[in-house]
């Protein structure tokens, strides 16, 4: 009797050991796969990471897992029907020092179905002194409450078009190594982007801003598209730049 008490009790101490190393690997190792921060937003969990790179193509619209259940040959216009596909992300999103080595996805044409997959925020999003290694697309995205992309750097193609923020954004210290779509984008509340760096274009046509418009130091090293833009009611000027 005590030998098989035993026995159980070695062999839960392994499933619980097995289980501190499972959790201890995916959360403080220098590598986290994607799919392991996806199924915590699922589930409703707050994300926060911090020295570590991200493997794999990190989705918060959920692409892959929806599309099996869509109807087909675009039929999605019948009946009044939408071909945007939307995903409203609950968790608090954090992630500081961050390297995401695949696509970061919150926003995806897939042009054989012919629907558009999209994510919005309710919650904080802080992508602090990340890398995005790939691209990193936020079109038609909304950001319910704070925002910050502060020291952050896009190596690849990125897009912010049509994206609407309900507070002050921080884009501050970010390098934007490829053009930057801030195309009918809308800030409500302010936006940063003192000492930001755009190493080739800007197009902030149709933009417009209500609130602090920080561009401090800003660089754009190729053409900067304002053709349209509304800051407070004004049409922007490079003068808004000297004024900083």
């Amino acid at each position: 009797m005590n030998k098989q008490r035993t026995k159980i009790i070695a062999v839960i101490a392994l499933l619980f050991l097995g289980f501190l190393t499972e959790s201890a690997l995916a959360q403080s190792s220098n590598s986290v796969k994607a799919s392991y921060i996806m199924d915590a937003m699922k589930s409703g969990k707050d994300i926060s990471y911090e020295n570590v790179t991200v493997t794999g193509t990190l989705d918060f619209t959920y692409m892959d897992e929806k599309s099996p259940d869509l109807p087909r040959q675009r039929r999605w216009w019948r009946n009044g029907g939408d071909n945007t596909v939307n995903e409203v992300i609950e968790s608090k999103i954090s992630f500081v020092n961050v390297t995401f080595e695949e696509d970061v996805i919150a926003y995806y044409h897939e042009e054989r179905l012919g629907y558009t997959f999209t994510a919005d925020f309710e919650k904080d999003v802080l992508f602090k002194n990340c890398n995005f290694k790939r691209d990193a697309m936020f079109k038609y995205s909304e950001f319910e409450r704070d925002a910050s992309f502060e020291g952050t750097s896009f190596l690849d193609e990125t897009s912010f078009k049509y994206a609407e923020f309900e507070e002050k954004v921080d884009f501050s210290k970010a390098i934007f190594d490829k053009d930057a779509i801030f195309k009918y984008t809308k800030f409500r509340d302010g936006v940063s982007f003192t000492s930001a760096r755009f190493e080739r274009s800007l197009d902030m046509k149709y933009t417009k801003v209500r609130g602090d418009f920080d561009t401090k130091d800003m660089f754009v090293k190729w053409d900067l598209d304002t053709k349209y833009t509304d800051i407070n009611g004004r049409s922007f000027s490079k003068a808004m730049l000297r004024d900083n």
